[in-house]
């Protein structure tokens, strides 16, 4: 794979394209077809292998036409550049034994390079013969005696004053390579990679050679020097925009990262109202993330493994070849899950967003029903089914919230779906089991137990805080398969990640 065609990925995968290492290996088939001469040919090329959604064909748009921008290089014209001119104009013939002088001392920095020439020629190490200009040798002695550090300087030197964006831009491109710019993580480092891809460019040993002829007795390298100085300065800026550039396409959505991550490892009961949005779209990215992961496992699950013997028996006529592959069969047990949510104050943001995960879930847990109680219980399913997370929360606050009272909620749920338990059914219970000094009806969730599969208990609390003050979370335990301290995202995450393991 080239090294283009692999930035480009990384490109795409920061802004969220999944891409797959057998869909890498299309897309290099594509380049080794089209080419980067058809500029529209590769791009529906590669759009064709790398995108799959028609969020995937935005996202790749976007990132292709900031990817393949070939911006224009743009050197400043330094300040003191027309006024030079203008000099140069009203120069009279008395002035023109200067002018020579001065054309000296400009052509003395090139002249003192590997590839320039002075009055005899120069060694690929800038030494002249004895005869060149004291001037030439000024400049040789500043600019360094080191050939390949001469080169660079010297060549980014000429190219600044022709002015030669194309090369100009190329070299800026080879050196963000070197560099390794598409590397880059976070803000703080366009400073780090700006003064690398300066120094690769020869810009820090240019600079030194400017500060020496500023400060010398030549007046004509303090001119070029001045000159200089200015062009440095654009092209410093144009490093920093291009460094500023790369870091959006490399590096745009890793503050969003970090913040989801940081957000997932929260609990949930501190996180901050203006974050909800981030914090459901978070949800429905892990759910998204789940049902793709849990569908390929159905899959092989239900085609189950190669029965050997039968196929052997099978291809008997075709002297054992087996032409005919007979695979033995599995019956895929989905699960039913039963949720019941305590959705009073304390505990309310974490109900929210395990109704909106489990909800999220329906390709691989089709059958999700949620109650919701505070002291009375009452069945959400077609809720959350038929509205927006936060309508159908404000809905159920408005019908179950109140005083928690475990007791009534359990009552509720005997009458309203016990008979509907089988071994099938998973019962989950998220609530932090403080029962307000009330009858905890333990003897119901004891029933619970027998008639289901299991029984899990997502308590948000930390474990040292079950069975203080009005809590009953010790009483509840003994009859539940799990008891688990659930109080973030990521908590609810692993839950729900081995319900759905344990389901295929």
């Amino acid at each position: 794979m080239t090294q283009v065609l692999g930035e480009f990925i990384k490109a795409l995968r920061e802004a969220d394209v999944r891409i797959s290492p057998s869909e890498v290996i299309d897309a290099e088939a594509v380049l080794g077809l089209v080419g980067y001469e058809d500029r529209m040919l590769l791009a529906h090329g590669l759009s064709q292998a790398l995108a799959k959604s028609d969020a995937d064909k935005e996202a790749f748009w976007d990132v292709f036409d900031r990817f393949f921008a070939f911006a224009p290089f743009t050197p400043p014209e330094p300040a003191n550049s027309a006024a030079g001119n203008c000099d140069a104009e009203e120069q009279g013939p008395d002035d023109q034994a200067d002018g020579d002088d001065e054309e000296a001392g400009v052509t003395g920095m090139a002249s003192s390079g590997g590839s320039g020439q002075g009055s005899g020629k120069a060694t690929g190490k800038g030494e002249g013969k004895p005869g060149d200009k004291a001037g030439g040798d000024q400049d040789a002695g500043m600019f360094g005696a080191e050939g390949e550090s001469l080169t660079m300087a010297e060549e980014l030197a000429q190219l600044l004053e022709a002015g030669d964006a194309a090369h100009l831009a190329l070299r800026l491109a080879e050196a963000a390579q070197q560099a390794g710019l598409s590397d880059i993580r976070f803000f703080t480092q366009r400073g780090m990679y700006q003064w690398r891809i300066l120094q690769l460019m020869g810009s820090e040993e240019l600079g030194r050679w400017i500060d020496q002829a500023e400060g010398g007795s030549n007046a004509a390298a303090a001119a070029r020097a001045t000159r200089l100085r200015g062009l440095r300065a654009g092209l410093h800026e144009q490093v920093r925009e291009y460094v500023e550039t790369q870091m959006q396409l490399f590096a745009g959505n890793e503050g969003r990262r970090l913040r989801e991550d940081m957000l997932a490892s929260q609990r949930i009961g501190l996180i901050e109202r203006s974050d909800m949005q981030i914090m459901q779209g978070l949800v429905r990215k892990m759910a998204k993330r789940l049902v793709s992961l849990h569908s390929r496992r159905r899959t092989k699950a239900r085609r189950g493994t190669l029965d050997a013997r039968r196929t052997i028996r099978a291809n008997i006529q075709f002297e054992g070849v087996p032409f005919h592959t007979i695979w033995k069969r599995t019956k895929v047990d989905r699960p039913r899950v039963m949720l019941i949510c305590d959705v009073s104050g304390s505990v309310a943001q974490v109900s929210r967003f395990l109704l909106l995960f489990l909800h999220s879930l329906h390709e691989v847990l089709p059958e999700v029903r949620s109650f919701a109680f505070s002291s009375n219980l009452g069945e959400v399913t077609e809720l959350f089914d038929n509205y927006p997370p936060d309508v159908a929360m404000g809905r159920t606050l408005q019908r179950f919230g109140g005083s928690t009272d475990y007791g009534h909620a359990f009552r509720d749920f005997e009458q309203l779906a016990l008979d509907d338990v089988d071994r099938r059914t998973t019962v989950i219970i998220l609530g932090d089991a403080r029962n307000n000094n009330g009858d905890p009806r333990a003897d119901i969730l004891q029933t619970i137990q027998q008639r289901a599969k299991r029984v899990l208990f997502l308590n948000p609390e930390h474990r040292s805080r079950w069975g203080s003050g009005d809590s009953v979370m010790p009483i509840y335990a003994a009859y539940c398969n799990r008891s688990i301290s659930c109080g973030s995202l990521k908590e609810l995450e692993r839950v729900v990640t081995d319900l759905l393991r344990t389901a295929a």
